[in-house]
């Protein structure tokens, strides 16, 4: 196996772990912030990757992912997501997944769709059940059985509007087709998919993953089998776990269950780097606005696609140069798209895309005027020039350092299992064939870029090589249109009429029957004793509950627990409110909304920010 390069393969300092006959063990890293040990292994026959964050842990996680690279607008990934949970070889039952949310003691049980990559994560503090919904998540993911049936109530068909009668209008229906309709629907989706579409002119990304609704009744059923043939396959898989469960049980079951029946992949499915643009390009696009909304809507973006993800050095200096122009109202970017007349606010899209293969910085305005394009590039390259020539403060960089530390470090991820948190920091690098233990243990990586901000020229060298020196750059222009829904809706009702014509009394026939199966399908009582269950047997009699190290803070009571947290320190200060009437009430959500934002004592809010991001992670104020 190549190593990455700056990979450290600990095989003196640590013991070799057991491991099962099926996987051979390629390395293991003690990362003491998280208080646990990454082992690597590799499966001989397929060439499945495992990485096992072993820590003494009761809530263990299990995740595998594929690396999904479609080619198209039809959502095949999105839709085999959905596909793939009904049913499969062992468990032939219509929604296995969400019958064991009612049989297991799960923690977390889900599945991701990502622009490259289509993950199945679960967490359980039991053992049984965990072992439970591995055999079930195991099955679904490589023996799904793929019903048509499933995949057309899951993904597309059309069905007559009254769907027992032939004479009525055709529509399209299905749960992806509907879903995919409603998120397009948001002018901030509509324009992330236009801008990665024209940063990403010839890979994957250059496509809707989701599924663009004009495009999703292009996918046959025999391409959805066809798709999932080659990427749900071990070959194309990497397996990630999390706890105290020892690795070599998981690849005992791994083995057994999947990857024993298969045989290497004959192809690599990745994601290759993007031919470059030799000069900047400029684009429009439209998006759907109601007659009703007045004003300026047009979102002017500028975008640069950057170096890669996977390369941990690369990554770091591309966030904290990201940090520098646009974490507060202090730095030099955003405070200028802050107090332009240009827009009404900076754009959603501002930041660093880091989890694809190649990164995208992003900068720009909403509630514009498209006649403001050039003016609103002029500015933005302005400031990329001044910060060039001038460079900022050496105490922003070392908050924006600051900053971006606390971030590297954060576990965090809405409200998810710590271990699953863990295992989704590291699963890009993973899915890219980087080295996910770099992402997890970033101390030396850190210190390294301690070092180089110490350059007086390291931010204006950024900026120049990244941005300023950068041909692949664009400047979209996303213009509100009044008309476009209803052509949208005008053109699906022409193509679906188009197909009613083209119709015989048999395919009509066909279509009332889909209709009927699929109903008669959705009333089916499957039996649930065909899945794995625990008892209240299995439940432990015994709550385990975090033990605190309780002491006093001068008149304070302070609470302390320990945990993993990378060596960051969480702080919560919990006050009792004074008696409020009813007026005080009302506004009492929006000043705690602001006070976070405003200027504290002779401090300013562009000089609290700042101290903000010196000091802490962030101030948030919430009530309970």
């Amino acid at each position: 196996m190549n190593q990455p390069q700056d990979s450290k393969p600990v095989r003196d300092s640590l013991p070799v772990p057991e491991t099962h006959p099926s996987f051979e063990w390629i390395r293991s890293e003690k990362i003491d912030s998280l208080n646990l040990v990454v082992e690597e292994f590799r499966h001989k026959k397929t060439g499945a990757a495992h990485y096992h964050l072993n820590a003494e842990h009761d809530e263990n996680v299990f995740l595998v992912a594929l690396r999904t690279v479609p080619m198209d607008d039809t959502g095949v990934a999105h839709m085999l997501e959905h596909t793939a949970l009904c049913g499969s070889r062992h468990y032939p039952v219509r929604d296995p997944f969400f019958m064991m949310i009612r049989r297991s003691l799960n923690s977390f049980m889900n599945a991701f769709t990502s622009s490259d990559w289509t993950a199945y994560p679960f967490a359980s503090q039991n053992k049984k059940d965990f072992n439970n919904l591995l055999d079930v998540y195991l099955d679904a993911v490589f023996f799904s059985r793929l019903h048509e049936l499933d995949f057309r109530q899951e993904g597309w068909r059309v069905e007559f509007e009254q769907a027992d009668d032939p004479d009525t209008d055709l529509v399209y229906k299905g749960v992806v087709f509907n879903e995919m309709k409603g998120a397009m629907s948001s002018p901030t989706s509509v324009l992330w998919q236009e801008a990665t579409k024209n940063l990403f002119p010839t890979t994957t990304y250059h496509y809707n993953s989701g599924g663009d609704p004009e495009h999703i009744p292009d996918l046959s059923y025999e391409q959805l089998k066809a798709f999932y043939e080659t990427h749900y396959h071990p070959s194309n898989a990497v397996f990630m776990t999390f706890g105290n469960i020892p690795a070599v049980e998981h690849q005992a079951r791994f083995d057994d269950k999947a990857l024993r029946h298969f045989e290497r992949l004959d192809k690599v499915i990745e994601v290759a780097d993007e031919q470059r643009y030799s000069e900047p390009k400029n684009f429009e696009a439209r998006y759907p606005l109601d007659k009703a909304e007045q004003g300026d809507r047009t979102h002017i973006v500028m975008a640069w696609l950057l170096g890669r993800s996977i390369d941990t050095m690369e990554n770091l200096r591309s966030n904290l140069m990201t940090s520098v122009l646009l974490d507060n109202s202090a730095s030099p970017l955003l405070n200028a798209l802050e107090t332009t007349d240009l827009g009404s606010a900076p754009s959603p899209m501002c930041g660093l895309e880091d989890s694809n293969r190649e990164m995208a910085f992003m900068a720009g305005l909403e509630g514009s005027k498209p006649e403001n394009a050039d003016a609103l590039q002029e500015l933005v390259l302005d400031v990329l020039e001044d910060v060039a020539k001038n460079g900022v403060p050496q105490d922003r960089i070392e908050a924006a350092l600051h900053q971006l530390e606390l971030n590297q470090r954060e576990i965090k991820g809405d409200h998810y299992p710590y271990g699953l948190q863990l295992i989704l920091n590291g699963l890009s690098p993973a899915i890219h064939r980087g080295d996910p233990v770099a992402a997890l243990n970033l101390d030396e990586a850190l210190e390294q870029l301690r070092e180089e901000v110490k350059d007086p020229q390291f931010i204006q060298n950024l900026v120049k090589t990244n941005l300023l020196c950068n041909a692949h750059r664009i400047r979209l222009v996303m213009k509100p249109d009044t008309g476009l829904a209803e052509a949208m809706e005008q053109r699906e009702k022409q193509r679906l009429a188009a197909i009613k014509a083209g119709m015989s009394e048999a395919d009509k026939a066909a279509t009332v029957k889909l209709a009927a199966k699929l109903a008669e399908r959705q009333a089916q009582e499957d039996d649930p004793d065909i899945l794995p269950k625990v008892t209240l047997t299995d439940v432990p009699a015994d709550i385990q509950v975090p033990q605190s190290d309780d002491t006093t803070l001068g008149k304070a009571k302070l609470t302390r627990y320990g945990q993993g947290t990378n060596g960051l320190a969480y702080q919560q200060l919990i006050l009792d409110l004074p008696k409020l009437n009813d007026n005080e009430l009302d506004v009492l959500p929006q000043y705690l909304n602001m006070v976070t934002e405003l200027g504290v004592g002779a401090r300013d809010y562009r000089e609290t920010q700042a101290w903000q991001d010196a000091v802490t992670g962030g101030v948030s104020i919430n009530t309970s």
